[in-house]
């Protein structure tokens, strides 16, 4: 039995607390906003975010952190990946000594390049790395908080923390599969969103089902290498937090990053895309991070080369997809 802080308020944070919450727990969720706190406590809904799901009352919101991390020992963090390190720091002083930190969190920070495991051992200077884990695989907010059968994976260097999370969170409709691959789901679950923004643009440019097909498979391709090169296991990349949720992300229409590509598609610019969006569309920052360490690593990445062109270089997609199309011809086992 875990004391459970969730913190961010967002339709993934909401929705987490919710199903711990649903269970008879005490969950304490943090919410930016004050309206959206003030209606989550006193209507029990979340509008700007979930709208149409009834909240638990054992779902208690606040403004304030502090209040939230009090003696909790399960911190989920449910922040875009471009506040997290804001957030940490905000944290510091407030987290139990004994307490687990699992991200659901899925990016890569500008800049520093890091995953969200490393901003946490940068932050709290001497968090052990046995007390983080992370959560990713196929799961559109809104169809876990109408309990749609669902799977995804928990990843946590502690194998027998892994399984007590596995346990915690395990619902007849949400399955959970244990993992010690930190790094390769967090970088799965992280780059699906560039390839997705791609699988999005193919759609809005109406080239059809084979061109979205080859963009996945050749995403998970350049995906494991850049995995494979920082250390991952690349079986990670075929499970649920690497084709599951890149299928997912790049074929479901309630994908925020496939609606910014099919945007980019139809000929918008990514500033009146994202300035028309009320959530973040987590793979138009990590494309950024993304190309540096392929850079970095050496790795080819095609898909993401593209992507970050066409985001931060005016590139044209059309002049993309035929940069894509006519590179030198290659094995496909190639890398």
């Amino acid at each position: 039995m875990y004391k459970v802080a969730v913190i961010g308020g967002g339709s993934w944070g909401t929705t987490l607390a919710n199903l711990i919450a649903e269970e008879g727990h005490e969950v304490r969720l943090w919410v930016r906003e004050e309206q959206v706190c003030e209606e989550i406590r006193t209507q029990r809904i979340n509008r700007m975010f979930l709208p149409g799901v009834s909240l638990s009352d054992r779902l208690l919101p606040s403004n304030d952190l502090a209040e939230v991390l009090d003696r909790r020992d399960l911190i989920l963090m449910v922040v875009p990946s471009h506040v997290f390190r804001d957030v940490l720091e905000r944290m510091k002083g407030h987290v139990s000594e004994n307490a687990i930190i699992l991200s659901a969190t899925k990016g890569i920070e500008n800049g520093t390049l890091m995953l969200m495991s490393d901003i946490v051992a940068d932050v709290l200077h001497g968090f052990p790395k046995e007390r983080f884990g992370c959560l990713a695989g196929p799961s559109f907010a809104k169809e876990v908080s109408r309990h749609y059968p669902t799977a995804i994976t928990v990843a946590c260097k502690d194998q027998q923390k892994a399984i007590r999370l596995q346990e915690f969170l395990y619902r007849q409709y949400f399955r959970i599969y244990v993992s010690q691959d930190v790094v390769g789901v967090q970088l799965a679950g992280a780059l699906k969103n560039v390839i997705a923004i791609a699988a999005g643009a193919c759609d809005g440019l109406g080239f059809g089902h084979n061109a979205r097909a080859a963009l996945i498979t050749r995403g998970l391709a350049e995906i494991t290498r850049l995995g494979v090169a920082m250390g991952a296991n690349p079986l990670t990349f075929a499970g649920l937090s690497g084709m599951g949720d890149l299928v997912l992300t790049c074929t479901g229409d309630l994908s925020r990053n496939r609606s910014v590509g099919l945007e980019i598609g139809k000929g918008k610019s990514i500033a009146e895309i994202t300035k028309s969006m009320t959530m973040v569309a987590e793979g138009v920052k990590t494309a950024r991070s993304a190309y540096a360490l392929g850079k970095r690593y050496g790795v080819d990445m095609p898909i993401t080369e593209q992507v970050y062109q066409i985001l931060y270089e005016g590139k044209d997609p059309k002049s993309a997809v035929r940069d894509l199309m006519t590179r030198t011809l290659k094995s496909e086992l190639d890398g």
